[in-house]
């Protein structure tokens, strides 16, 4: 299994979606991610991290409030944002660090 470190490392930018099982806004963006990664392809890579299941990488990046959204290259954090979001606002983020 890979490590988040390894992947946020990638030369492609990496939007990471943190999100809860409980929570009705996260479920909401589950469509709008699969909607983004058949509009990007493989200019960019999209993972999710439950924060119920990884506490101590969700406490690192202090997510209080989900879903929260971040675009890493290289292992830096160029983007955050907090709430649901558009396929097509997700996209237009993405796309200044192709």
């Amino acid at each position: 299994m890979e490590k988040f470190e390894d992947i946020i490392k990638s030369e492609k930018p990496v939007l990471v979606d943190f999100f809860a099982t409980w929570c009705g806004p996260c479920k909401m963006m589950h469509p709008v991610l699969e909607e983004l990664h058949a509009n990007i392809g493989d200019k960019a890579r999209i993972i999710t991290i439950d924060i119920d299941k990884n506490e101590a990488l969700a406490s690192s990046y202090r997510v209080q409030s989900v879903p929260t959204l971040m675009v890493f290259r290289k292992g830096e954090l160029l983007w955050r944002e907090s709430g649901v979001r558009s396929a097509a606002e997700l996209e237009n983020v993405l796309s200044k660090f192709y």
